[in-house]
């Protein structure tokens, strides 16, 4: 069996650190890898109409910002095929028939719906007019199903993504194994494939909640400036009762630490905080006492910007050449179809509804019927 990835990322923003820690840097790692056969990166515009159907304009211009981000952090064309996904009408189709293998009641179960749902406040009890339109959407509330056909539409057998998604894989992973039941072994199971770095599974948005959001405004986007970078470090939370340099501070929780875990290697340690062997070192003279949340600080810029400046060079090349960009995402498309394709006609066989390309079928019943049966 080939070893196929599929993943992406809606088009609702720019991408920012989340995202990088998250699955980009991992998807660029395995591109050069030569581990897998394909991989498949979608922009997933289709799925971020679900919650933005009255601005379809915000989805429409994202489409490029995310190919940019794409290409700047490293994915090849050449190597990785990127596509959109409502150019790909099969995904349509394939989610349809899947709809027949879930209940309601076990949507309204999976955790990542229930989070999103609450997320962006969609109220289905509601009694005013203004607040019913607030409801969730149908497109919305069945996301998992729609994921489950991206998945499965190009043979996925690895998904890499971050801690939240899990519950949506296993729900891939359930839709595949009762299609498989009853119609027979047509579908790939696929496995998740989370990042190795624990600070990497959920990085929290620079005001310490949650995770990383750009609906929540507390992102350091891939595209950001220098001086972006420093503005935001320079107000992300730390420990509240941190107080005076002397002041004994706690590092777990902490959101610098937390992007330190997350970006600083040994190498930074030598380059930007010479005064420590390593990180832990630091971690350990803040714990005590006598280290400066500033001081912490600057080396988390520091940091931040050596890993971006890449990401920000590659990026001024692209824009130059939006053009080509397009192209890509076009012949992109078209491969992404293709494979998509193959795996419709499989399901439409398994399901016995392929009926014009059923010629025993047509034969069988031609003959039954001039038998007069």
């Amino acid at each position: 069996m080939e070893k196929i990835i599929l993943t992406g990322d809606r088009p609702t923003g720019k991408l920012h650190l989340g995202h990088y820690v998250g699955s980009l840097r991992r998807r660029v790692e395995l591109q050069e890898s030569g581990a897998f056969d394909k991989i498949f990166v979608m922009i997933a515009d289709a799925q971020a109409l679900t919650d933005n159907a009255d601005n379809p304009e915000k989805v429409r211009q994202n489409i490029i910002e995310v190919a940019l981000d794409y290409l700047s952090c490293g994915l090849d064309p050449a190597k990785t095929t990127i596509f959109i996904q409502s150019q790909i009408p099969e995904l349509c189709e394939l989610a349809f028939y899947y709809m027949n293998l879930v209940t309601v009641q076990r949507l309204q179960r999976n955790p990542t719906v229930k989070a999103e749902i609450q997320m962006r406040g969609f109220s289905d009890n509601a009694d005013d007019e203004t607040q019913q339109r607030r409801g969730t959407p149908v497109g919305f509330f069945t996301y998992p199903i729609s994921q489950a056909s991206d998945i499965t539409a190009f043979r996925a057998t690895t998904v890499p993504v971050g801690e939240d998604q899990e519950p949506m894989i296993e729900q891939t992973r359930e839709i595949v194994h009762k299609f498989n039941s009853v119609y027979g072994p047509t579908l790939v199971e696929p496995e998740i494939m989370l990042p190795d770095n624990a600070a990497c599974l959920r990085l929290p948005g620079t005001d310490g909640k949650a995770k990383m959001s750009k609906s929540l405004g507390n992102c350091i986007y891939l595209s950001d400036s220098a001086d972006d970078v420093k503005k935001k470090v320079m107000s992300m939370f730390t420990d509240p009762d941190h107080l005076r340099v002397e002041d004994p501070g706690k590092v777990e929780g902490n959101t610098v630490f937390t992007y330190l875990d997350a970006f600083c290697r040994p190498e930074h340690m030598e380059k930007y905080a010479p005064d420590y062997a390593t990180l832990d070192d630091m971690k350990a003279h803040y714990r005590r006492g006598g280290l400066g949340d500033v001081k912490v600080k600057r080396l988390l810029i520091a940091v931040l910007n050596e890993t971006l400046e890449p990401i920000r060079e590659r990026r001024r090349y692209y824009e130059q050449r939006i053009e080509e960009v397009y192209e890509m995402l076009r012949k992109g498309s078209e491969l992404a179809r293709e494979s998509a394709s193959a795996t419709l006609a499989d399901v439409r066989r398994a399901m016995r509804i392929d009926y014009f390309g059923d010629a025993e079928l047509i034969a069988e019943q031609a003959a039954r019927y001039r038998a007069g049966e």
